[in-house]
């Protein structure tokens, strides 16, 4: 595949992050207060599947960790809001399947090897660590937010997820700067942003309850 289609991939897939970080921060500030809208998670879902794809054209197995975590995530987040069930049924078992079966047709037609990915010329050993920390570090948010979710039965985006964020772009951002990578770069420096200004947002609503 040419470069440029594989850059276009990794590009919708971080304008779609984006916009959903972009949705949330204008709910939020209009209600100041923290929101999770549904959007958010199908925008989610979308651009993390379309990421994996940018990651396996490019043998980049950093960013296929992370995506391949919180793909199913999203998936619990939009049952978690009543809206998972709303989807057509065929629709609803190919968003299921389909990361799966990539991987699996891949692997039996030698499409990809595992020895390419953690042996990739362009990255070094030492980079291909600190993007993949960067990654647990970034997809752990994620995790503490499906744990956090869970608990409280209702999808929402706590402090400790935010802090996650700001730590895990701050690496990302410089595994991109040394992986000379234009889609991780553009895509977290947006990013960063937006969580700075949700964890004032959250500091001003604990303000807020305190007072009251």
């Amino acid at each position: 595949m040419a470069n440029w289609m594989v850059y276009a991939i990794g590009f919708i897939a971080q304008i779609l992050f984006s916009s959903r970080m972009v949705v949330q921060w204008l709910i939020s500030e209009k209600n100041q207060k923290v929101l999770t809208p549904r959007l958010f998670w199908q925008l989610s879902l979308l651009a993390s599947f379309l990421l994996f794809v940018y990651g396996w054209l490019r043998d980049d197995f950093a960013i296929m960790l992370g995506q391949a975590i919180t793909y199913f995530i999203y998936i619990r987040n939009i049952q978690l809001q009543g809206e998972w069930t709303k989807l057509p049924r065929a629709l609803r078992i190919f968003l299921w399947v389909f990361p799966i079966i990539i991987i699996i047709y891949g692997y039996n037609n030698k499409l990809y090897e595992l020895r390419a990915i953690f042996q990739n010329e362009d990255i070094p050993t030492w980079l291909l660590i600190l993007g993949s920390v960067a990654q647990v570090i970034f997809t752990l948010r994620f995790v503490y937010q499906w744990i956090y979710s869970e608990k409280k039965k209702t999808s929402s985006l706590p402090f400790g997820f935010w802090l996650l964020s700001l730590v895990g772009a701050s690496l990302i951002l410089t595994y991109a700067i040394f992986r000379r990578d234009p889609v991780l770069f553009i895509g977290h420096t947006l990013g960063m942003i937006v969580y700075i200004r949700n964890l004032f947002i959250l500091k001003n609503e604990e303000h807020d309850v305190v007072e009251k």
